[in-house]
């Protein structure tokens, strides 16, 4: 637990301001740093909580033998100069997740959720089917609200559900689960981690600490998933949408040990990613007590979670879909898949670079395809090679405006970026806001 230490944050998002807010009770001496200027808001909060607060370019002339700990913003690499400098001095770097931990009540149950693909959904569909379990139950992580800022509320002998990114798994060392689920593997990020091994191997650490007492929820059907975990000592549960596993898809029934918990035909998410998604939920939902009956009522009426393939409206015909949680090649694929209507394509983002040709295959019902922001000119140069009719813009607002203005009634107007969101916004969900206020416009 960090108490009465001298401790440096690097990075002022969600995770970073949620952490300095915590250990501000326990009489740390805090300085919190960012590139980028803040609100007066913050500050004055920030102040007011004795945090002193320094915003530069040059993180690493803050690094000193005298921090106990520096916590740093998940997105910052490890061979940012501040972190290096951090590392020679032998200074703990940690994340946020990380640093709360210590502060959770020893008999909460932790239930950790990480994936290439399927994170946001799964993670949703559990915390909402563990609600029914009649215990008290908290959701968080990367889904949106830090560890950090829950850590105050949670109660003791009760559930936590915590969507987990790789990025965040890159600087736990304590930090354990009870639960761990891996839903998939791919290769994305790999900007990030250097290589598909490194990204895999950071992945794993999902299942720290873990013993045959703790649990391992995988797919089945995904390789990587399986070498990556064959000595993990965790006891395994397997999802399979197709094959006998300990819950799996048949006929268009998720079977769990072998008994019918749910018909496809009744779950309103639609989709085999999706059902694989549910099946990690019913599972789940299952070692908590959770009835069959309670699992149906929800599954029939759950649509999915905002900007990840969240139906926006119908304008004259258009039927736009909000996908900015699509920040890599693969969660794009699936969302192309999804739809066999004639589809115009927005995307664009971060150049993280990575080619698109693994997108190539799935454009067979895209009409046209529209980029902006830091890829621009590389997605243009992919959608001329594929023999697709391309439009070129800086903002996205410019692309959602012109797709709209070629389109025809039938058509599926779908943001997908493919790409994080870092070039022009603080977040996919700011991304995915502002494409549903466009819509909005134009209604």
């Amino acid at each position: 637990m960090i108490n009465n230490q001298k401790v440096l944050i690097l990075g002022m998002a969600r995770s970073g301001l949620a952490i300095a807010r915590l250990l501000s009770r326990y009489e740390n001496k805090i300085t919190i740093s960012d590139k980028k200027e803040q609100t007066e808001e913050t500050l004055k909060e920030l102040q007011s909580l004795g945090i002193q607060v320094v915003i530069t370019d040059a993180q690493e002339t803050l690094v000193n033998e005298t921090w106990d700990c520096v916590i740093k913003n998940p997105a910052i690499p490890k061979d940012a100069p501040a972190v290096l400098k951090a590392n020679q001095l032998a200074i703990p770097v940690l994340n946020e997740m990380e640093a709360s931990f210590a502060f959770l009540p020893k008999d909460v149950t932790i239930i950790g959720i990480t994936g290439s693909n399927g994170k946001t959904t799964t993670t949703t569909i559990a915390y909402e089917l563990l609600k029914r379990s009649g215990k008290k139950v908290y959701v968080g992580g990367n889904i949106g609200t830090p560890l950090a800022a829950l850590v105050p509320e949670i109660e003791s002998d009760s559930i936590l559900v915590l969507e987990i990114s790789d990025h965040q798994l890159c600087d736990m060392y304590q930090f354990k689960t009870d639960i761990s689920v891996l839903t998939n593997l791919s290769e994305v990020h790999l900007d990030f981690h250097g290589s598909y091994e490194n990204y895999k191997n950071m992945k794993k650490r999902i299942f720290n600490h873990h013993t045959e007492k703790d649990i391992a929820i995988l797919n089945q059907e995904n390789h990587d998933v399986l070498e990556l975990t064959n000595d993990i000592p965790s006891h395994t549960i397997y999802f399979s949408s197709k094959n006998t596993a300990d819950i799996y898809l048949k006929e268009n029934q998720i079977y769990y040990h072998d008994e019918s918990i749910v018909s496809c035909d009744t779950i309103k998410l639609k989709g085999v990613h999706n059902y694989e998604n549910c099946m990690v939920g019913i599972a789940l939902a299952k070692l908590f007590g959770v009835t069959n009956t309670a699992i149906q009522d929800f599954l029939k009426e759950f649509g999915g979670v905002e900007h990840r393939m969240e139906f926006v409206k119908t304008i004259n015909g258009r039927t736009f879909y909000n996908d900015s949680k699509a920040t890599n090649n693969q969660s794009t694929m699936i969302a192309l898949d999804s739809f066999s209507e004639p589809t115009l394509l927005l995307m664009g983002g971060l150049d993280r670079n990575i080619p698109f040709t693994d997108i190539a295959p799935h454009l067979k019902n895209v009409k046209a395809i529209f980029c902006f922001g830091e890829t621009k000119d590389k997605i243009k140069e992919f959608a001329l090679q594929n023999g697709k009719e391309v439009y070129v813009f800086p903002t996205m607002k410019e692309a959602t405006l012109k797709a709209y203005e070629v389109s025809s009634p039938g058509d599926v107007i779908l943001l997908s970026p493919a790409c994080a969101s870092w070039d022009q916004y603080p977040d996919f969900e700011k991304r995915g806001l502002e494409f549903k206020e466009i819509i909005e416009d134009l209604s």
